[in-house]
């Protein structure tokens, strides 16, 4: 049988294919030129009833009769292929308006020149506008204008037989065209295949001698060709068969022969070589049996020599290695404290000098003022709205020194109680949620740059003695870690800090809801030199400092648990008092 996707198939949808784009595209400009040709036909007519009405209008409104006036528009719109009408006098002012009109002609149309124009409009319309002129006594009086509107409806209904012939005469050329060529096809590719296809699966392939093809009504066509090509080549694989079974009788005889010679011969060699082969393998496996002994015995030898020297070198080389790491993993340690610290110190001094800055300039502007006022003292033209404004101003700019100097000084208040917390270890008692509150404002240079929000559910009451810069120091890494790593990417983000009081401990939870940590970086998170921001100067040392200072310094315990985008969580259980601080259970 044919395959579903036959020849004469493509060939007959890519005949009509070409056929019936031709034919559409054709059909379409047959359209569009008679749509055109009518169009133009109604603008045509729409000119004809210039000179129809031309007059009746101008002496209507020139005998200001704007009855007649609506009756002869009435009259113009009673004809079938006017949409709308409008008449407007020599001051643009509208007489009437009949049918559907164009928006755009609310204004008046450029009639100066004595002439018609034709006009386009929205929502289809077209139509024809001209000026009405009076002649009296040899002088011409432009009295209004007229604008006639058809439509494409108009057009449409005057070729729409057309246009229905048009794609009736198409559909069937085309629908005759295919019947011709499915019949075409049919007769002189499909059937003619089909039989030579049907013939060549029944070909038996044991009795190539019978197999011809004999399709009769191939005529003289290219498939007669394939035809005889086919039989032509059947004889010849015939033939060929009859010999290959002839060489392969002669050749099987053949072989026989050979292999009896063959096993006489083997069984010849065999004998005589059978005994001296066994003799020297024997020779030749003792003699490889004490080489190897031998070769293990010296080579066993010196591999422990070299064993012994490398590893009394190794165990120098590790003990300078864990001492120089030591070293380094305290400066490092110190480094990462300060280098917090001077940012620390350079966000202050940014945000301190902008309330100084105002100040300086609100006191320049208080001099500015006060030397003016003296000026007009001194002068006796001092007024009392003058020294009412004087007043005013200098009350506003006091305020201003207020608040910023105010401002300024909460700031340097934070910053000295933070900066000498993180340089000692002192114990001393603070009040957690205030203290949370001013290392949150010394980090706010930070933080400014960003929209995230930071909100501390703590009891107002709770105190607690601890060495501060401990606690300064592991919130401010776990604030910095947050806005850098678990807020990367992002505008805004949430950080929640939960404090509570569980018998002699305090209990704390810290959670952002930026993007997290995988499993596998979670289980790295408190290793020190671990940071996924080398490239961009991270140390590594931020949560391995705090784990650190909650383990040693704080006698408590941490907890971190994450999950790839939900964020990223701390549990700190920490002794409300060092002095009264029991052994912590690890969890």
């Amino acid at each position: 049988m044919l395959a579903t996707k036959s020849i004469s198939r493509r060939l007959l949808v890519s005949v009509l294919s070409v056929y019936f784009v031709l034919t559409f595209a054709v059909t379409c400009i047959q359209v569009v030129a008679e749509y055109t040709t009518t169009k133009n036909y109604i603008s045509d007519e729409l000119r004809t009833l210039e000179n129809t009405f031309s007059a009746s209008l101008t002496r209507a409104i020139w005998e200001l009769n704007t009855p007649q006036v609506v009756s002869i528009s009435e009259g113009l719109l009673a004809i079938p292929m006017i949409e709308g009408v409008l008449i407007r006098d020599d001051q643009s002012e509208l007489l009437t308006q009949m049918g559907q009109v164009s928006e755009f002609e609310n204004s008046r149309s450029n009639t100066s020149t004595g002439h018609g124009n034709v006009i386009h409009g929205a929502d289809g319309l077209f139509g024809y506008t001209f000026p009405l002129v009076f002649e009296f006594s040899g002088r011409s009086t432009h009295v209004g204008d007229v604008t006639l509107f058809s439509s494409h409806h108009v057009v449409i209904d005057r070729i729409i037989v057309s246009i229905y012939f048009m794609l009736g005469s198409a559909a069937t050329k085309t629908a005759f065209l295919i019947g011709l060529f499915l019949l075409a096809f049919r007769k002189h590719l499909t059937k003619p295949l089909g039989d030579l296809v049907d013939q060549i699966e029944r070909i038996d392939l044991d009795n190539l001698g019978t197999a011809q093809l004999q399709v009769t009504e191939l005529e003289e066509s290219e498939l007669s060709v394939i035809q005889l090509s086919f039989n032509n080549l059947i004889g010849k694989v015939s033939s060929s068969q009859d010999e290959l079974k002839q060489a392969q009788k002669q050749l099987l005889k053949t072989n026989d022969m050979l292999d009896q010679q063959n096993l006489m011969l083997e069984q010849e060699v065999a004998k005589k070589t059978a005994n001296l082969s066994q003799a020297m393998m024997d020779l030749q496996k003792q003699k490889y049996q004490l080489e190897t002994q031998q070769k293990n015995l010296k080579e066993e030898i010196e591999t422990r020599r070299e064993t012994e020297k490398e590893l009394v070198e190794k165990t120098n080389q590790l003990e300078n290695t864990i001492e120089n790491l030591s070293l380094a993993h305290g400066k490092l340690v110190e480094s990462e404290k300060l280098a917090a610290l001077g940012g620390l110190v350079a966000g202050i001094t940014h945000d301190v000098n902008t309330p100084i800055g105002v100040g300086v300039t609100a006191t320049s502007f208080l001099a500015d003022r006060l030397n003016h006022i003296s000026k007009k003292f001194d002068d006796k033209s001092l007024s009392a709205s003058d020294m009412k404004s004087f007043v005013s101003e200098s009350r506003q700019s006091i305020d201003l020194l207020n608040n910023n100097l105010s401002r300024a000084s909460e700031l340097i208040a934070s910053f000295k109680q933070i900066a000498v917390d993180q340089t000692s270890e002192a114990v001393r008692t603070i009040n957690i949620k205030q203290y949370l509150n001013e290392v949150i404002t010394s980090l706010k240079p930070k933080l400014k740059k960003s929209k995230h929000d930071i909100f501390i559910n703590c009891p107002d009451d709770l105190d607690m003695k601890v060495p501060a810069g401990a606690v300064s120091q592991i919130f401010t890494n776990f604030l910095l870690n947050s806005v850098i790593h678990g807020f990367d990417g992002r505008d805004e983000g949430r950080i929640d800090i939960d404090v509570k009081l569980d018998g002699e401990y305090v209990d704390i939870i810290y959670k952002d809801n930026g993007n997290g940590v995988s499993e596998e970086q979670l289980a790295m998170l408190f290793d020190p030199f671990y940071t996924t921001k080398r490239e961009a100067g991270g140390s590594g040392l931020g949560t391995n400092i705090a784990y650190n200072l909650v383990k040693q310094t704080l006698e408590g315990d941490i907890e971190a648990s994450s999950k790839e985008g939900e964020g990223l969580t701390y549990h700190l259980r920490i002794p409300k008092s060092l002095e009264n601080a029991l052994p912590q259970t690890h969890r």
